[in-house]
């Protein structure tokens, strides 16, 4: 069976004010795992007690870029110590991503901290959202800061909705990177003119094919993420595990 997480920030007003009873709803509603987007003060001997007890696993964390140039020794000791394999970098401000050489800047800054991720027994990811798609020199950012990393320094968190958002399909990019993509966010598109977050499988997207595109390449997590809603936060992300659940 493939794993399913979810990520956190999806239901960001639940876990700024409950974190870890908010976990347990998200284990009740049968995620194999959760990626998180802040730690709301709680330790993390604490957080690993709860996630235990509840049965998740850590898909991953979400930390800015300047906790991880100032914090990273700190941020990989909560990741160990809460059994999280990933650090991801969630996006990046323009003016790391405004030009071709900016990029490579970025990419040997992110190649370090990938470095001194792996010494320690950890993986360091990227998560794109729209702008990484735009080229500079022929090369959208994507490209660049793949080209000038180590990929055992560097992985990517595909989202897919924004590549698709972007104008791509997000099969081909998963074909370009390859076993590069270990992991996946999953969020689907209501339609070409209306771009809104919508339940997985009730959109325009093809999420046959972009799992099947996953499982060739090993991707190891599908995160399930969500930004919109038309029906309850906890309905919305319980619909989206069961159409995962039966394409898996």
């Amino acid at each position: 069976m493939e794993n399913i997480a979810l990520q956190l920030y999806s239901i960001k007003e639940l876990t700024s004010t409950d974190l870890l009873g908010t976990l347990k709803k998200v284990a009740d509603i049968g995620y194999d795992g959760v990626e998180f987007a802040g730690y709301f003060g709680t330790s993390a001997a604490e957080l690993r007690n709860a996630l235990d007890s509840y049965g998740l696993r850590a898909a991953g964390s979400h930390i800015g870029i300047s906790d991880l140039t100032q914090q990273l020794d700190q941020t990989i000791e909560y990741s160990l110590t809460i059994g999280s394999p990933y650090i991801i970098c969630p996006g990046l401000p323009e003016e790391m991503r405004e030009s071709a050489d900016s990029y490579k800047r970025t990419a040997e800054q992110l190649d370090r901290i990938g470095e001194r991720c792996k010494e320690q027994g950890i993986r360091f990811g990227y998560h794109n959202h729209g702008v990484e798609f735009l080229k500079f020199e022929g090369l959208t950012g994507l490209e660049w800061l793949t080209q000038y990393t180590d990929p055992d320094h560097l992985f990517l968190e595909l989202d897919t909705y924004w590549a698709e958002h972007a104008g791509f399909r997000s099969v081909d990019w998963i074909e370009a990177f390859k076993e590069r993509c270990r992991i996946l966010h999953i969020k689907d598109m209501k339609s070409e003119q209306d771009k809104r977050n919508i339940e997985i499988g009730s959109g325009i997207m093809d999420f046959v094919a972009i799992t099947e595109a996953g499982k060739r390449y090993g991707v190891e997590w599908y995160t399930v993420e969500q930004e919109e809603f038309d029906i309850p936060q906890l309905d919305s992300i319980g619909a989206s595990l069961r159409y995962l659940r039966q394409i898996l």
